[in-house]
């Protein structure tokens, strides 16, 4: 085990047996951590159960079915406690080896000199030289280019940093493992592995308490420490070199560009989440700043020790001199080492910033005192007179370990590290907005106005030099909240500077006026000045439920045609954002219908922004799971319909998947590197259609609009029509226990209803993966396949069918989501979770549906894609799921059985009983251990 991984090169080798026995090793020390905190009792449960488990679906037994309910319903309280832990700590461990397992494998491409791999830049780069895209335009594209994810918060986040540092130690000890190791090395290597798993067992894997704002804050930035503060950089170089060898020309001249950028919500999303205000804005911009600037102050310092090159050896240029005279340090024993004494000096004003911008603990004392840099521009100009002088005196060798990535950081994040978006629901702005009106004495009654009316009045007010607002007024604490945010906005620019915020989202826009009302509020904290056309944070509008997004096309068109509008899009560089959510429309219309629409709502869009001679930047609201949006991000850019993307992309990392992606640094660089890679393919590589490929292309596109509006009223008839069905739905799925569970500081509904519309869209997703039904990633395509290929007689339409698969990038990347999908449900262990309806009529009828339509969903699959086994065509995650089946399995059937009890206790509890907390935990618990197992649930 302990010896490099080479390429293999004997077709028979089994590539995948470095992960097995990594699992094995991790599930071997697991099971002695259990016994040695448990007792040999509870680990002997926890194998039978296992092994129960896995006899139960591999051979349908129906005996093993019922010896294991049996099994669960003589478990003791705290063994169940035990039990459920042993299996997601097991599900967290083999995520660590699968993960491990994908970095040895790139290495061994890298090793063996293979060629670039899809969904890296080589080989996007490869594919555009081979089409004639030439370096220069490569470069250009790059300058103007943004591509930034952006890291939200929301109620499935499952992970305590406490967890995630234990898990980031086992990812470190066991990549250790692929390294030549001493027999002693070896020995002290299993020590620290078993220590570090034995924390993860006696650490608490769930909060107690409400995770706040500025926990998930935190939660956030030690992604920042982990990957991005340094892999981001490090993949700059690493594309620049890519350039450099794949075009054989001069240096790529894009040293200042900042093409992939960091973004985040934490803190500033305010639809839905009553905790988030101008406070927390402040809060999050501020620790923003303080850890990049706590990165900065280190890196700074480190490289003072290192550039200790002395003037007796070489000279320095005339600015470096004067950067170092300027320097705060005077010490006579550095008289003739400039570089480190410059750098005394800039981490003099280093720490100076950081205390102006809110740090209150600098942990290494700075020498004198110094004045703050006015910027972040300031000091990546000092590093640049230190990189000059380097290169022009013999030292260009020394720029790279260090001071090329400092400087590469600093052009990335600024002194603000990631743009915070501000987001709120648009019947919020309506409220305030009629509530200054009516204070103010221009309109009585704002949200009875019309359509044209409101707008009229909006465009009208926006050419008023005058504020609506007094100081003399009284407001409701809604208005001053949402009067407070602008307001904050435009200090913390001012503070942070310009890319500290610079985006506002509204949730819900259904109308011109719901773009112009923000407008308005945004010139009452001076950030709009509608006299020089100028809005300091641009307005983008989110579409979201299926009517939404079929109107995009048309609200945009109005909006950019407003004369005001027109000016401020021209000051924003002819540039306007527009945001699609992939949730709600989901929720709304099913998985089919909802992909579709977002399709057709782009191409209106390209066509809309065309015609107005503006760039379109689409940032996409995707989840975690395929019926929010999620699926592998290359496959998804790629995808997108021509000019959809240009250069200009966003979009959401969400929950758990932040985690997932970004965790361990090599996979996060990879996923980081995917989406650049995603982006150069999509936006350069021609795609124009003509003749044969154009008049297909039409045919597909009717033939999907009619299996929508099937798959439409499938889900609908389900979801929406079905007498019963919310009944069944809060019953056969953990909806009710994963709203209790302290997951995140935004509740998961919307309103105190029971009803699906007000549901936020994410639980109802994290639900229906729980009980392995994923629902909402597939229900209503076998009926719309099967109707539609009804009326044929001829067999053409399956044909036609298979061409879309073999020829669409939309409509494969459709299918191969759903086959991830389909992989992951299981309907034996959805009808036990079935089993908690109480109403046996209500709970068989419902069933029987789902069931009926998941069978006609897998026939047409294969029908249409000629797989008969899921997955196919990616046998590495086929097998990955397949492994995760032994213990994850385990957790479904014991979450049944604590939900049985739970409820059970909750019925008594009306009646005077007493409720058992050990069993609320353990739901909770299972939770944790279904989502770590599925990977991409919320």
């Amino acid at each position: 085990m302990d010896k490099p991984v080479a390429p293999e090169t004997n077709a028979s080798v089994d590539k995948d047996a470095p992960l097995k026995e990594d699992i094995r090793l991790l599930g071997r020390l697991l099971g002695d951590v259990l016994r040695d905190q448990e007792g040999d009792a509870v680990f002997d449960v926890v194998e039978t159960i296992r092994q129960t488990a896995v006899r139960f679906r591999r051979d349908a037994d129906r005996e093993a079915g019922e010896e294991l309910t049996t099994l669960l319903h003589r478990l003791t309280r705290n063994q169940t406690i035990s039990v459920v832990r042993a299996f997601s700590y097991f599900s967290h461990l083999a995520n660590i080896a699968e993960d491990q397992h994908h970095n040895r494998r790139r290495r061994a491409h890298l090793l063996a000199g293979s060629r670039p791999r899809e969904g890296s830049v080589g080989h996007a780069l490869g594919k555009l030289r081979g089409a004639g895209v030439d370096q220069k335009t490569v470069e250009t594209f790059l300058r103007n280019a943004l591509i930034a994810p952006v890291l939200t918060a929301h109620p499935t986040e499952v992970q305590r940093k406490s967890i995630l540092d234990a898990e980031h130690d086992i990812a470190r000890l066991l990549a250790e493992r692929d390294s030549p190791l001493t027999p002693k090395e070896q020995v002290r290597n299993l020590q620290l592995l078993q220590a570090r798993i034995a924390t993860l067992w006696q650490t608490r894997m769930l909060r107690y308490t409400k995770l706040t704002v500025a926990d998930e804050i935190e939660n956030a930035l030690s992604y920042y420490r982990i990957t991005f503060l340094r892999e981001l950089p490090s993949l700059y170089d690493d594309i620049e070199d890519e350039i450099g060898a794949q075009y054989h020309g001069s240096a790529p001249q894009i040293d200042d560009a900042a093409y992939l950028q960091m973004g985040s919500w934490i803190g500033g999303d305010r639809d839905g989440n009553p905790n988030v205000n101008a406070d927390t804005m402040r809060h999050a911009t501020m620790r923003h700043a303080t850890t990049i600037l706590d990165y900065y102050l280190d890196e700074v310092h480190t490289l003072g020790a290192e550039l200790s090159t002395s003037t007796l050896m070489v000279d320095v240029t005339p600015a470096m001199q004067a950067l170092a005279e300027r320097s705060t340090d005077q010490s006579e024993h550095r008289a003739d080492e400039p570089y480190r004494r410059a750098l005394i000096g800039m981490y003099a004003r280093l720490a100076a910033s950081a205390r102006e911008l809110g740090a209150t603990n600098i942990l290494r004392k700075e020498v004198g005192h110094a004045e703050p840099y006015a910027d972040a521009a300031e000091f990546a100009a000092d590093l640049g007179t230190i990189a000059e002088s380097l290169k022009l005196n013999h030292g260009a060798m020394l720029v790279a370990p260090r001071l090329a990535g400092l400087m590469r950081a600093a052009h990335i994040f600024g002194f603000h590290l990631a743009s915070l978006d501000m987001r709120q629901t648009s019947d919020v702005h309506e409220r305030v907005l009629a509530e200054l009106f009516e204070k103010a004495k221009v309109e009585a009654d704002y949200a009875a106005l019309s359509e044209d009316d409101k707008v009229k009045l909006l465009l009208l007010e926006l050419a008023q030099p005058r504020l609506l607002y007094s100081p003399y007024e009284a407001y409701t604490d809604e208005t001053q909240s949402e009067l407070a945010i602008v307001r904050a906005a435009r200090e913390i620019r001012q503070r942070y500077g310009a890319r500290a915020i610079r985006n506002y989202i509204i949730s819900h826009t259904e109308a011109v006026s719901d773009l112009l009302e923000v407008l308005l509020l945004l010139k009452e904290a001076g950030l709009v000045r509608p006299s020089a056309g100028v809005s300091d944070v641009m307005v983008i509008p989110l579409f979201e439920t299926i009517p939404d997004l079929q109107r995009a096309g048309e609200i945009m068109e109005a909006w950019m045609a407003l004369p005001p509008v027109t000016r401020i899009v021209h000051n924003q560089g002819r540039l306007q954002e527009v945001m699609l959510g992939y949730s709600d429309s989901n929720k709304d219309g099913g998985f089919l219908t909802s992909n579709w629409e977002l399709y057709q709502a782009e191409l209106k869009l390209v066509e809309v922004f065309e015609r107005a001679g503006v760039k379109l930047r689409l940032f996409h609201g995707r989840g975690g799971t395929v019926g929010r949006g999620g699926g592998p991000s290359y496959q998804a850019i790629l995808a997108q319909p021509p000019g959809t993307v240009n250069g200009q992309i966003r979009l959401t990392e969400q929950g758990e998947i932040i985690a997932s992606k970004f965790s361990n640094p090599e996979i996060g660089r990879r996923n980081l590197e995917l989406l650049v890679a995603a982006t150069l393919e999509a936006s350069l590589m021609p795609h124009e259609l003509e003749g044969d490929k154009a008049e297909r292309l039409a045919v597909f596109e009717g033939v999907m609009a009619e299996l929508s509006q099937r798959a439409y009223t499938a889900y609908r008839d389900l979801v929406y029509e079905t007498p019963g069905f919310t009944d069944y739905f809060f019953a056969a799925t953990p909806i009710a226990e994963i709203a209790e569970l302290n997951l995140g500081s935004r509740p998961a509904s919307r309103k105190k209803t029971r009803r699906i519309e007000d549901l936020r869209a994410i639980p109802w997703g994290f639900s229906w993966g729980q009980c392995r039904l994923l629902l909402p990633g597939w229900y209503g395509f076998g009926s719309a396949v099967s109707g539609w290929l009804s009326e044929d007689t001829g067999g053409e339409r399956l044909k036609t069918l298979q061409a879309m698969f073999a020829e669409w990038p939309f409509f494969a990347t459709l299918l191969s989501n759903m086959d991830m999908v389909l992989a992951k449900t299981d309907l034996a262990i959805a009808s036990r979770y079935a089993g908690l309806v109480p109403d046996v009529a209500l709970r068989e009828r419902i069933f029987k549906r789902i069931a009926a339509e998941h069978g006609e969903t897998l026939r047409q699959l294969e029908a249409v894609t000629g797989a008969k086994e899921r997955l196919a065509a990616n046998p590495l995650l086929a097998r990955s799921i397949q492994n995760r089946f032994a213990y994850l399995d385990p957790l479904n059937h014991l979450q049944v059985e604590l939900i049985h009890r739970h409820r059970a206790m909750s019925r008594t509890a009306s009646e005077g009983g007493e409720m058992d907390p050990r069993v609320h935990r353990g739901i909770h618990l299972s939770i944790n251990g279904v989502a770590a197992g599925l990977r991409n649930t919320g």
